[in-house]
């Protein structure tokens, strides 16, 4: 993670562009913000990518709000329809200045957090299979020159995930979209906060997938229902909670559920305002303290 920071900074002010690719699911879970600190008066395309998973009426809301920010484009896409993912190329010719010499090299950063389908978008732009893809996080190891066009180059960059997970929700829905590798989490905790969320957010889709009659209030007792319709129960007809919420969180990421997204402009909004405050800053403000003692 620290080498592809250091690459990411490093690179930044030599390119001309950047194409940063979002997943449409979590548009703001999945933007870096070291884009925003790095990238000055830089054009900039933010790429919902898997888009065909997502709730297009959200999805709707999040490309308004990104496209309301100085400097950036934004446009949703599936990574794989490649008249779509060409259209890149020309939309971010349109963005770098007039004056601009057309004999220069487009050099244009391209990154995204693991597992975000950007991969796929490379090789949709290339012709030709450059990077490799695979659906699990982290394929990408190394920074790599690619050459598109003539003049156009892209920096493709490690997919990393930033120290700093705020609001507290942000690691629940990287996990559950598969951005984390699910060796490192537990699918009961995935569970847990996925269904609490459909149930609040998407409760018909839930019911219809599982042909539930109605949804209980508690999250252990809407998954035993699953479970109870699913054929997760172990014996004596208790609740195999691993096996369910395997299902569960399987089933959501395959968009068996419907085309579900975990965030909206509105429901960031209200998390960040009511975030508790960012530990590593206090911990920042009390070595301060000590170091002026």
């Amino acid at each position: 993670m620290h080498k592809a920071q250091k690459e990411i900074r490093q690179a930044v002010p030599k390119c001309s562009l950047i194409i940063e690719v979002l997943d449409a699911r979590i548009p703001f879970t999945s933007e870096n913000p070291l884009v925003a600190e790095l990238r000055g008066e830089t054009p900039t395309i933010k790429v919902l990518n898997k888009v065909d998973l997502a709730d297009p009426k959200v999805t709707s809301m999040w490309l308004e709000r990104l496209n309301s920010k100085e400097g950036v484009t934004a446009v949703e896409m599936q990574g794989n329809i490649s008249g779509r993912a060409k259209s890149l190329l020309q939309l971010g010719k349109r963005l770098l200045p007039k004056d601009r010499s057309d004999g220069k090299p487009i050099t244009t950063m391209i990154l995204g957090i693991p597992n975000v389908g950007k991969s796929t978008i490379i090789n949709t732009l290339a012709g030709r299979k450059i990077a490799k893809t695979g659906n699990i996080p982290a394929v990408t190891k190394q920074q790599q020159r690619i050459y598109i066009e003539q003049n156009f180059v892209l920096l493709d960059t490690p997919g990393f995930l930033w120290p700093r997970l705020t609001p507290h929700s942000c690691g629940f829905k990287l996990a559950v979209s598969g951005a984390i590798k699910d060796a490192v989490t537990e699918f009961e905790d995935l569970a847990f906060w996925a269904v609490r969320y459909l149930a609040d957010n998407y409760p018909k889709e839930l019911m219809e997938r599982y042909n539930l009659d109605g949804l209980p209030d508690t999250e252990m007792e809407i998954l035993t229902d699953i479970a109870s319709n699913r054929g997760c129960l172990g014996k004596g007809g208790t609740v195999n909670l691993n096996k369910v919420s395997q299902v569960l969180v399987l089933d959501y990421r395959q968009a068996k559920l419907g085309r579900l997204s975990l965030e909206t402009p509105l429901q960031v909004d209200h998390e960040l305002a009511n975030a508790p405050p960012d530990e590593s800053a206090k911990e920042k403000r009390i070595r301060k303290k000590k170091a002026r003692r």
